[in-house]
C-alpha cells in the first residue's frame, strides 16, 4: 500500500533564465545524494526507481519534476525517512552545503564507456552548443513576452483602488491567520506553481491542493493585485509561526502564484490563465479581484488596447514553447548517443548502493 504523494517543480524556464530553489526543499533533510553525471545517465530512472519502491512500502513521497520532460524527475525526497535525492547537474547545480555527513556526491557519470563516446566527440560537441544557444534563445523570446505581459498589467494597475485591495487583504488575513501561541520552528519552502515546458504550461495545483480543506481560486486580470496579495499573506503566515509553501510564477519568478499553509488546512492561488480552475467542492471559494478592486468598465476602456497586447503576448509565449520544443529534440539526440553508451549493469549497481544506504538510515530510526 503507498504513502501520499506530492508533485511540484523546484525550477523553470522563465523569463529571467532557469531559476530553481532546489535548496530550499532540503531544509529538513538528514541526507541528501546529489547525483553528478552527464545526460544519458539515468539519473531520473534510479530516483523514480527508488521513489516508488519506497513509495510502496507506504513512505510518503514529494516528486521533484524537470521542466524539460515532466515524465521525468530532477529530485525525489522522503520525508519521513528525511532523505532526499537530486539531480545536482547543469541547468540545477546543486552543491553541498555540509559534505558527507549530509549532502554525499553520487558520480553517475561512471556508467560511461569513454570509448564509445570518443569516435562522437564533434557531434556531442555540436549538439551541446546548439542546446546552450537553443535556450538563450527560449530565455530572449519569454523576456519580450515578460515586456507585453508588463504592459497589460500596466492599464489595470491604472485602475486598481489600492485602498480596497489593502482592506480586502487584511480581512482575509484576519479571517485565516490566527496569530500563534505556541513557538514553532516554522520554515518556507519556494517552489514554481507550473513551468513552461515543450508539451507547454503544466501544473499540479490538483495534486498540490488535493488534501487541503479550503481553497480559495483567485480571479482577476493581470495587474489587479493578485501576486501583492499572495506576498503580504505569505509573510503575515510565516511572521506568525506557520510553516508556509509559496509557489512563483513559472513565468516570472518575482511573482507569487499560489500560498499553502497545511497546518492551517487552506491554499489561495492564481486561478486565471495558464492554471484556470474553478471551484468543485462545497469548500471551495472564488474571490474576483476584477470585480472587487478594479474600476467598473476597465475591460472596455482599454480594449483595443488590451487586444493588441494579449495577441503580442500570446504570439511570443507560443514562439518559446515552440523554442523550447525544438531544444528538448536536440537534447534527445544527445541523450541517445549516450545511452548507447551506458553500462545498465553499472546504473542498477549505484541505484542498489543508494538504496542500501537509505535502508540503513530507515533501521536506525
Amino acid at each position: 500500500m503507498g504513502g501520499n504523494e506530492i508533485n511540484y517543480f523546484a525550477g523553470g524556464n522563465t523569463a529571467y533564465g532557469y531559476v530553481h530553489h532546489f535548496e530550499s526543499n532540503f531544509q529538513q533533510l538528514d541526507r541528501l545524494f546529489i547525483l553528478k553525471g552527464g545526460p544519458g545517465t539515468a539519473k531520473s530512472t534510479i530516483m523514480k526507481s527508488i521513489g516508488n519502491e519506497w513509495y510502496e512500502r507506504g513512505y510518503d513521497v514529494e516528486w521533484i519534476h524537470s521542466t524539460q520532460d515532466v515524465q521525468n524527475v530532477d529530485g525525489v525526497i522522503i520525508p519521513q525517512l528525511k532523505i532526499g535525492l537530486v539531480d545536482g547537474s547543469v541547468p540545477h547545480i546543486v552543491e553541498p552545503q555540509i559534505p558527507i555527513v549530509v549532502e554525499e556526491y553520487v558520480n553517475v557519470g561512471k556508467v560511461f564507456d569513454r570509448n564509445e563516446l570518443l569516435p562522437k566527440k564533434a557531434d556531442i560537441i555540436q549538439l551541446t552548443r546548439a542546446i546552450q544557444r537553443g535556450y538563450e534563445n527560449v530565455y530572449d523570446t519569454f523576456r519580450k513576452a515578460l515586456e507585453q505581459h508588463d504592459r497589460l498589467e500596466s492599464y489595470y494597475i491604472k485602475e486598481i483602488d489600492r485602498n480596497k485591495a489593502d482592506q480586502l487583504t487584511k480581512e482575509w488575513i484576519g479571517d485565516h491567520i490566527r496569530p500563534k501561541k505556541e513557538q514553532t520552528n516554522a520554515i518556507v519552502k519556494h517552489r514554481f506553481l507550473g513551468a513552461s515546458t515543450p508539451e507547454g504550461p503544466v501544473d499540479f495545483i490538483e495534486n498540490l491542493t488535493s488534501t487541503v480543506t479550503n481553497r480559495f481560486f483567485i480571479k482577476g486580470r493581470p495587474g489587479c493585485g493578485k501576486s501583492t496579495m499572495l506576498k503580504k499573506i505569505a509573510k503575515t503566515a510565516f511572521e506568525r509561526g506557520y510553516s508556509t509553501e509559496i509557489y512563483h510564477c513559472g513565468f516570472d519568478p518575482n511573482s507569487l502564484d499560489m500560498v499553502i499553509v497545511r497546518e492551517l488546512d487552506w491554499a489561495i492561488f492564481d486561478s486565471t490563465a495558464p492554471h484556470e480552475y474553478f471551484p468543485s467542492k462545497k469548500s471551495d471559494v472564488s474571490i474576483d479581484l476584477y470585480n472587487l478592486t478594479i474600476t467598473p468598465g476597465t475591460d472596455e476602456k482599454y480594449e483595443t488596447e488590451i487586444n493588441e497586447v494579449q495577441k503580442s503576448y500570446k504570439t511570443e509565449m507560443a514562439k518559446g514553447i515552440d523554442r523550447l520544443k525544438a531544444v528538448k529534440k536536440l537534447e534527445d539526440e544527445l541523450n541517445k548517443i549516450y545511452n548507447k553508451a551506458t553500462n545498465v549493469s553499472s546504473i542498477t549497481s549505484i541505484r542498489e548502493e543508494i538504496n542500501e544506504q537509505i535502508i540503513k538510515e530507515e533501521m536506525v530510526r
